[in-house]
């Protein structure tokens, strides 16, 4: 009797084991079954994280509160990026070490995603001061931005790169399509909802003009027919010449501007200079660059900051 118990308690404990075991096996197949996929700066991470939802891990390479036109990845977050199993970025345009990048990467391994693929890019804004571009492309060893990579600031654009991050995600995992599309279909009806507010919100508006502290915001502009004047170029830090802000304190005090808007993650300091000697109020225009954490800690998005600009704007305009 005493021995029919205990191999009745080892058979017992054996088949606990056994399925202890199992879902062991069954979390680790789980755990590797999720995807690692790195995202380049804060749109980017945004659009994908809604696309893939809880089908993986999605990070930001550049950190919060980080400007990223001349971002270089140091040795740990190439490594990074290359055990990820994919890279999603807007464009070689913005970011400016993928086309070295991809030497080293193993693209059989990683997946490299370009979301603005099939986009018709702009060659800048014809607005800018080519004195002041000239000057910072020497001074940033060739780092220069031939075409406008800001494409993710027109909502319309925003969706074309939300449908490439999908299809190119479901061609790779094939089983994980059906969840990638639905996914980024109910999202994309948000975008679309934006973009409606946009038109809806600018259509009447009496002066079309607006004056920015840098040129981000020509998609935008040409989206919904309205003109960017830009302080400085495609990129945040040039400093414009003299004669530039000579030119602009004339724009602005003849079409009697009635705001200057500059971006919270760049120095300010020569919006607030002609805002000062023209008069005028200074507002942000978020070019959704990079979100601070306080902002990601918040809850704030892609969404609610282009409401955030779309409600600037409107005091431009008006």
């Amino acid at each position: 009797m005493i021995k029919k118990y205990v191999w009745a308690t080892i058979a017992v404990a054996g088949m606990l084991l056994f399925a202890a075991c199992g879902q062991t096996e069954k979390k680790s197949e789980s755990k590797t079954d999720e995807l690692t996929i790195i995202t380049s700066f804060y749109p980017m991470y945004d659009f994908t994280k809604e696309v893939v939802g809880d089908e993986g891990n999605v990070e930001l390479l550049i950190p919060a509160g980080t400007e990223p036109h001349d971002f270089e990845p140091s040795a740990k977050e190439m490594a990074k990026i290359s055990d990820a199993d994919v890279f999603v970025y807007n464009s070689s345009d913005m970011e400016i070490f993928v086309d070295s990048m991809k030497k080293s990467v193993d693209q059989e391994k990683t997946l490299m995603i370009e979301a603005a693929k099939g986009i018709e890019r702009l060659e800048g804004s014809e607005d800018h001061d080519h004195e002041a571009e000239a000057n910072h492309e020497e001074e940033h060893d060739g780092h220069d931005h031939e075409y406008d990579p800001h494409v993710w600031l027109d909502p319309v654009l925003a969706i074309q790169e939300v449908q490439t991050i999908a299809k190119e995600l479901g061609d790779k995992y094939p089983e994980k399509k059906a969840t990638f599309d639905e996914n980024a279909e109910a999202y994309i009806k948000k975008l679309e909802a934006l973009n409606q507010k946009y038109v809806t919100e600018l259509k009447d508006a009496k002066n079309r003009t607006f004056v920015t502290q840098h040129a981000a915001f020509a998609y935008l502009a040409d989206q919904y027919h309205l003109t960017q004047k830009s302080i400085s170029g495609i990129s945040p830090d040039q400093e414009p010449t003299p004669s530039r802000l000579a030119e602009l304190k004339e724009f602005v005090e003849e079409n009697q501007t009635k705001v200057i808007y500059f971006e919270e993650n760049a120095s300010s300091k020569v919006a607030e200079t002609l805002a000062a000697e023209t008069g005028v109020k200074l507002e942000v225009l978020n070019p959704l660059e990079s979100l601070t954490e306080k902002q990601m800690a918040a809850g704030e998005n892609y969404i609610s900051v282009m409401e955030e600009n779309l409600a600037a704007l409107k005091e431009s305009i008006k």
